[in-house]
């Protein structure tokens, strides 16, 4: 009956030496660590430990956002796990479904998520509905007034400007700069 950790970074550039430290010291015998997104479906050191598991041992994590894209493959992988009779021991919020108590307080938890998420979802469906009925749309509003694309225009036709120092000016990205540079410059013979 062993202990496996399994740990997740969203990129190389943060450190998992965090998760890591915690999980060695919980007793785990093999950690197995990702660099990817939680929102991605393949992340291989996961397939790997879950490959790795057996009857009686118990997958340990750190939290249980670490381990779950959403809420619902959250609940299949504890139901696998389940299934395969291996445990989930979630540290910092003190899981353990290797105990009756430690599935139902999972389980609980589990449907406070989805139960918020809903809600969430259902909220955010009602706020555009009634923006939209008093006419206005959702999205963010536009940094480049029609003002403010003139003003690019000039400093560009100028030529005493980098993009970039035109995209500093109005606090923007280049790109977007380019953007209204090129759609303002449908009939113009300046270069791009």
């Amino acid at each position: 009956m062993a202990s496996v950790g399994y740990a997740r970074v969203s990129t190389r550039e943060q450190h998992a030496e965090g998760q890591t430290d915690v999980l060695d010291a919980s007793g785990c015998e093999k950690v197995f660590v990702d660099y990817a997104s939680g929102t991605l479906a393949t992340r291989p050191a996961l397939t790997e430990a879950l490959g790795y598991l057996r009857r009686g041992d118990t997958l340990v994590v750190t939290k249980l956002d670490r381990l779950g894209r959403s809420v619902k493959n959250l609940k299949q992988i504890a139901d696998e796990l389940h299934d395969r009779g291996v445990g989930l021991r979630a540290l910092s919020q003190g899981i353990d479904t290797t105990t009756p108590g430690g599935r139902l307080f999972f389980h609980m938890l589990a449907a406070i998520a989805e139960f918020e998420h809903d809600l969430i979802v259902e909220r955010t469906h009602d706020g555009l509905a009634a923006a939209r009925a008093r006419g206005r749309s959702g999205g963010p509003k536009f940094k480049m007034t029609a003002n403010k694309i003139r003003q690019a225009r000039a400093m560009y036709n100028a030529g005493g400007h980098t993009v970039q120092e035109i995209a500093d000016t109005f606090g923007v990205s280049r790109p977007t700069i380019y953007r209204h540079l090129q759609g303002d410059a449908a009939g113009a013979t300046s270069p791009m």
